[in-house]
C-alpha cells in the first residue's frame, strides 16, 4: 500500500480467492495498523500497532484466539487469549527485548483512558509479540522507548506501508530482508461476504528454502549470490489474524492453526528456533466488559461452511509473506551485516516463473 510495489504487482498471484479492496489486514472494518520506525546506522528497529477497533477496546473487548505453530518465543498476553477467548488492548509487535517496554507503556496507554481498571475492576492484559532483529539491530541498546509505543497506537490508519517498517525495520527473512507484510480475502458464504485479513512480521527461514508460487526462488538467488553464507533457520514469524466473520474463540484457533499452511507453502519448516505465533481476533462480536445480562447472544459460524475460511487464511498468509519481502529494501545495519531486498533478485525470479507457466 502507500504506492509500493507488491508481489501482485508482478504477476504473481497467489491462490484462487479475491482479495479485498486493499488487499490488506485493514479491509476488515474498523482494523487500523501505525508504525514508528527507528532507522539510524547501527539503530534498525521499531513498534508496529494493530488496533481491532476504534472503540475503547477495553471495554468493548473482541473475541480471539492463539496458536502456537512452534513456541520459540516471548509473546506476552496470549496465556489469557487462551482462557478467556478475547483481547481487550491493542496488538503491539516489536524486536524481543523490547517486549517489556512496549507492556509498560501499553498498560499506561489503556490506563489514561479506563479509571476503574486496577480500581474498581480488575487489571488489563496487554498483547505483545516479538521478533529477534539483532542481525541487523543493535538490540542490546533497547532504543524502542514508552512513547515509540504510544506514536504507533497514534499513527494507526486504514492505510500503511510495509516491508522495512515499524517493527519489521531490522526482521530478516530467508536469508533476505524482511520485515512487515500484509494480504486478505473475500469470503462469501451464502449471501453474506466476509473478509479474512493477515499482518505478518517476518524473520525466518533459510535463503535456499523460499519457494514463490511453487518456483524454487531461494535456489535461482543463491546461485547468483555467491557471497551467501548458509545459516541455519533461528528466525520467527508473527501472524496476526483478523476477520469480520463471526466465530466463536474455539472456531477463530481452528482458522489459526491454517495460516501455517501458507508460511510453509512459502518454504518454511518450522525450525527449532523459530518462534511462530499466530493471533487471531473477530470484529463480529463483541465482549463487554460490564455486561449486566446473565446470557448473552452472539452469532458464530456454521462449521460445515468453514473449508473457504481456512483455504482464505491460508492463501492470504502466504501472500503477506511475499509482500513483506518485495516490499523490503536492502539495509545495513549492526557491523555492517547486510539483508539485501528481493527486489535485487525479483526479475531472474520472474523469468523461472513464466517458463512454469
Amino acid at each position: 500500500m502507500k504506492g509500493q510495489k507488491r508481489i501482485r504487482d508482478y504477476g504473481i498471484i497467489i491462490g484462487e480467492m479475491q482479495p479485498g479492496k486493499k488487499n490488506a489486514i485493514t479491509d476488515v472494518e474498523g482494523v487500523k495498523v501505525g508504525h514508528i520506525t527507528l532507522n539510524d546506522e547501527c539503530i534498525k528497529t521499531g513498534v508496529t500497532a494493530i488496533l481491532p477497533h476504534e472503540e475503547n477496546l477495553f471495554k468493548e473487548k473482541v473475541i480471539a484466539a492463539s496458536h502456537v505453530i512452534n513456541g520459540f518465543g516471548k509473546t506476552a498476553g496470549t496465556i489469557q487469549i487462551d482462557e478467556l477467548g478475547n483481547i481487550e488492548t491493542p496488538l503491539i509487535l516489536t524486536n524481543t527485548l523490547s517486549v517489556g517496554t512496549a507492556h509498560a507503556a501499553l498498560v499506561k496507554y489503556i490506563l489514561k483512558d479506563n479509571e476503574d481498571i486496577g480500581a474498581t475492576t480488575g487489571t488489563v492484559n496487554p498483547i505483545i509479540c516479538e521478533c529477534n532483529d539483532g542481525y541487523l539491530n543493535d538490540i542490546r541498546g533497547m532504543h524502542v522507548k514508552n512513547e515509540h509505543i504510544l506514536r504507533a497506537i497514534e499513527n494507526a490508519d486504514k492505510e500503511f506501508e510495509e516491508g522495512s517498517i515499524g517493527a519489521g525495520m531490522g526482521m530478516s527473512c530467508y536469508g533476505l530482508k524482511g520485515g512487515i507484510g500484509s494480504s486478505s480475502r473475500m469470503v462469501k458464504i451464502r449471501e453474506e461476504v466476509f473478509t479474512i485479513g493477515i499482518l505478518v512480521m517476518s524473520n525466518f527461514g533459510v535463503k535456499n528454502d523460499l519457494i514463490i508460487d511453487g518456483v524454487k526462488a531461494g535456489r535461482i538467488i543463491t546461485e547468483v549470490d555467491k557471497s551467501n553464507v548458509v545459516e541455519e533457520d533461528k528466525g520467527s514469524i508473527i501472524i496476526i489474524m483478523a476477520t469480520d466473520i463471526p466465530m466463536t474463540h474455539r472456531q477463530l484457533k481452528r482458522v489459526c492453526k491454517r495460516t501455517g499452511v501458507g508460511l510453509s507453502r512459502t518454504g518454511s519448516f518450522f525450525g527449532n528456533g523459530s518462534g511462530d505465533i499466530v493471533v487471531g481476533f473477530t470484529t463480529a462480536n463483541k465482549i463487554k466488559h460490564y455486561e449486566e445480562e446473565a446470557t448473552v447472544n452472539i452469532r458464530i459460524l456454521n462449521e460445515n461452511k468453514i473449508n473457504n475460511v481456512f483455504r482464505a487464511a491460508a492463501e492470504a498468509t502466504e501472500e503477506a509473506i511475499l509482500n513483506s519481502l518485495i516490499c523490503a529494501d536492502t539495509t545495513k545495519g549492526r557491523d555492517g551485516h547486510i539483508r539485501k531486498s528481493l527486489k535485487e533478485y525479483v526479475n531472474l525470479v520472474l523469468k523461472a516463473f513464466n517458463s512454469k507457466n
